[in-house]
């Protein structure tokens, strides 16, 4: 949804916003702050509440860190298997999606029963969805059939990528209470299940991608704000 992805990127650039105002008026703030207490008392104001948003925002990362480590393996036989979306550039995938379907791969031709979707929409910019190009991904390098993965092409939030896979799985003869791995980045793992768990999905099991560390960071602070803005849209 438009409204979910700009609460997800709108909280960044605020905050970087902010910090370079701060910097480049220094000067002309610090003469206002020497001369005038009401606006002392706003900045000291704004610097508290900034304060309280950064520990809240370091405890985050500390408890997404703790349910990464306890992501479980999902060794049992499943159902379906539901491959999340995480963006494509130019058609392809990007190293976040292709990380989880590098990940998904083995677990599908473990398991050549289960019901593989592939879920995610047509992003800005691009003419193929994430969908049809994680499909085409799997066919080209781990040789998956196309024919035997069935792909969602109209999700644009993790909520959808599991509210229109409900569709194809009810097609397929399969329940919500079915067995169903998750395929996705390990940092996106405890708000997915969060998600798909609110949505009635009951039997889930979890297959997480490793993240690199040159993004883990932004990942997290992406992850901060996606949190916020699903707890205000009713997604949990």
């Amino acid at each position: 949804m438009l409204t979910d992805k700009l609460c997800r990127y709108l909280c960044p650039f605020v905050l970087g916003l902010i910090f370079i105002i701060h910097a480049v008026f220094w000067h002309k703030i610090k003469a206002k702050l020497q001369v005038s207490k009401h606006w002392r008392m706003v900045w000291k104001l704004l610097w508290a509440i900034f304060v309280l948003w950064l520990i809240s925002f370091i405890v985050f990362a500390f408890s997404l860190h703790k349910n990464i480590k306890q992501v479980d393996q999902p060794y049992e036989t499943v159902a379906a298997i539901i491959v999340l979306g995480g963006g494509i550039q130019d058609g392809l995938p990007t190293p976040t999606l292709a990380s989880r379907l590098d990940a998904a791969a083995p677990l599908i031709k473990e398991q050549p029963q289960a019901v593989v979707i592939t879920s995610g929409g047509i992003g800005m910019g691009e003419i193929r969805s994430e969908g049809e190009a994680m499909a085409r991904y799997l066919y080209a390098l781990y040789g998956i059939p196309l024919e035997h993965i069935q792909q969602e092409k109209n999700s644009t939030s993790t909520e959808e990528n599991f509210l229109f896979s409900q569709q194809i799985l009810t097609e397929q003869g399969i329940s919500l209470n079915d067995p169903i791995a998750v395929v996705t980045s390990d940092f996106h793992i405890p708000r997915s299940l969060a998600i798909a768990e609110h949505q009635g999905y009951t039997n889930l099991v979890a297959l997480a991608s490793t993240t690199p560390l040159s993004i883990r960071y932004n990942s997290c602070f992406r992850e901060y704000s996606a949190y916020i803005s699903g707890w205000l849209l009713g997604e949990y």
